[in-house]
């Protein structure tokens, strides 16, 4: 059994780190600047479904093979970069008539969902960050580490819902004001679209 003031720790430090500014939380914010706080909140959900996947492999060791292979890391921030340039590609070609005039998504629900968990999937440096952040607060004299982890994991997805739906209904709010103006609805797509560029490029090169 898990302390619960381990538990509370490590709930903080998840919450902390969710905050920090980083690829997921500024993906977060301007799906919902650009199609509303219901779709950022899809968004978030796709999300965390990519850290269940995350999750999941450190607890069944996957995640150190992205750790020790040179080979599977590139591969996976390749595929990863690829798809935020596709992402940039699509925002930066996309006019104010794309941007919905509600408080609904333009793209389908599961469209947002899918970009969420494919956006979390293919960054490498998650999976690393997993593998080296959740076994800190595991201990073998507690039980079985796995089960453990899989805990460690799903409270910090709890964290990283509460932390991103802030996100997004802040940052629907934002996206609320701005697509009244068509010329600002331009702009928002080609700061969007700039953002994704900017996040390939940084998934790109980055190092293990």
């Amino acid at each position: 059994m898990i302390p619960f003031e381990v538990l509370s720790v490590f709930f903080l430090a998840a919450v902390a780190l969710g905050f920090a500014p980083g690829p997921d939380n500024i993906f977060v914010l301007t799906q919902s600047a650009l199609y509303g706080r219901i779709a950022g909140l899809v968004v978030t959900f796709g999300l965390c479904t990519g850290l269940i996947v995350h999750t999941a492999a450190v607890a069944l060791g996957v995640a150190a093979i992205f750790e020790t292979s040179e080979l599977a890391f590139t591969v996976l921030k390749i595929v990863g970069a690829g798809y935020l340039l596709y992402l940039a590609f699509q925002a930066f070609r996309a006019g104010s008539s794309d941007l919905p005039t509600g408080n609904g998504p333009s793209l389908s629900t599961f469209a947002l969902y899918r970009r969420g968990i494919v956006m979390n999937v293919t960054n490498p440096k998650i999976a690393i960050f997993f593998l080296a952040f959740l076994p800190q607060f595991a201990d073998p004299a507690r039980g079985s580490v796995p089960l453990q982890i899989l805990i460690f994991g799903l409270v910090f997805i709890v964290a990283t819902i509460l932390v991103f739906a802030a996100i997004a209904l802040g940052g629907g709010v934002l996206g609320g004001f701005l697509r009244r103006s068509r010329r600002a609805q331009v702009w928002l797509n080609r700061l969007a679209g700039t953002v994704f560029v900017g996040l390939a490029v940084r998934l790109a090169i980055a190092d293990r």
